[in-house]
């Protein structure tokens, strides 16, 4: 799957206008096969095992799991054979204990069957495939009725809006239909894919560890200093996105959901009264993980995440940079943190890690007074609607 990142990188003054470039390059998603499958032979592979209801109920777990830690509905292979029903970001299945025999036993006994006599091919195919990146992604699970088999299908990789899927009948027979969103939207469908999201933590999975984060929708812990006491209204304030929307989808159905990064570098609890103590400072950068699935494009999603804990009356401008993420070699976004001190501007420089690939859909600078003026407001950044909030 591919992932959308939003960058809001804090503190910039030279910053390029806003620019997009469109997704409608094949080849940003194509990426070198594994030497023993592709993503369509698994697809095949998984349409001749004679999974059934409990198989179906297994993935179903694991795709809710995921979900419910903040990704999307996606079950990796790595989960499947080492913890079946376990969803990313899951510490175990969730309900081992009722898969009297999980799907990678039933894929394992079909490997094996196939390879005949050559057992360490097959222990090397599953081996390679247990350790992929490969994945089932089920885009529409809410409404699944425990029974109904899927159809399973493969990201092709070419923005593609339609591709040929297997149904497994009861006969054991396989029939290849054609598979399109508004089918996956009617009954289930499996698209097998590549995971790139599973490494990351996400901002549910971060407010589980630290509750400061907050609560989507509830309230923020704000105005404590790090020796613990209380701070004053007037020492600082602290800027909060308050909700996040994608009014578009970048890419086709068969990547899935979109996976914003929020990074913010700023100069917190600033308050040099020398030029010596500004020697002492540097940006300090946070990020986290939103994923935006497919049936909450449009819609607000309340996130209440503290991009700066600290800002003091001495930090100035805010550099915000919104990209999706379509991988290549590592580079960076490089931009000076602001702040003022005696009258004039000082800068610090920061680098924002960012791939190649990427695309920008909108980076430019948002001054305190833009920030003041239009907090709890919802300012459009490109294909993207976001509500922030100064307090």
């Amino acid at each position: 799957m591919k992932r959308k990142i939003l960058f809001g990188c804090l503190c910039c003054t030279l910053l390029s206008a806003a620019c997009e470039r469109l997704d409608d390059d094949p080849n940003l998603h194509v990426k070198e096969e594994n030497p023993y499958f592709t993503l369509e032979e698994v697809a095949g592979l998984l349409s001749v095992v004679p999974f059934g209801e409990d198989q179906v109920g297994e993935v179903h777990d694991a795709v809710s799991a995921s979900s419910g830690n903040g990704y999307d509905t996606e079950y990796t292979m790595r989960n499947l054979f080492e913890m079946p029903g376990a969803g990313i970001g899951s510490a175990q299945g969730t309900r081992v204990e009722s898969y009297p025999k999980p799907l990678r036993d039933l894929l394992t006994e079909t490997v094996r069957s196939r390879y005949g006599t050559k057992a360490g091919d097959a222990d090397a195919f599953l081996n390679a495939l247990a350790e992929s990146d490969v994945q089932i992604y089920w885009p529409f699970p809410e409404d699944f009725d425990g029974k109904e088999m899927p159809v399973i299908t493969f990201d092709p990789g070419d923005n593609s809006v339609r591709n040929t899927g297997f149904l497994r009948r009861e006969d054991g027979s396989v029939e290849e239909i054609l598979v399109d969103e508004e089918m996956a939207r009617k009954r289930p469908v499996w698209v097998v894919s590549r995971n790139l999201d599973a490494e990351y933590k996400t901002l549910e999975m971060r407010r589980r560890e630290d509750p400061d984060w907050g609560k989507g929708g509830g309230e923020i812990v704000v105005g404590t200093k790090t020796d613990g006491t209380r701070a004053t209204k007037s020492t600082f304030k602290t800027l909060i996105l308050r909700s996040f929307q994608a009014n578009r989808q970048f890419d086709s159905w068969f990547c899935g959901a979109s996976e914003f990064w929020v990074k913010c570098g700023a100069v917190e609890d600033f308050s040099a009264t020398t030029e010596a103590e500004l020697r002492l400072y540097s940006p300090s950068i946070t990020d986290f993980l939103i994923v935006v699935r497919r049936n909450q494009v449009g819609e607000p999603v309340d996130f209440n995440a503290i991009l700066v804990s600290e800002w003091t009356a001495m930090l100035d401008n805010c550099a915000f940079c919104i990209v999706e993420d379509d991988g290549g070699s590592l580079t960076s976004w490089k931009c000076s943190a602001m702040v003022k001190y005696n009258s004039k501007s000082y800068g610090f420089d920061i680098e924002i890690p960012i791939h190649a690939r990427d695309d920008i859909v909108w980076r430019g600078a948002l001054t305190r007074s833009y920030i003041e003026r239009y907090s709890k407001n919802t300012g459009h950044f490109g294909d993207v609607d976001l509500v922030l909030e100064l307090i």
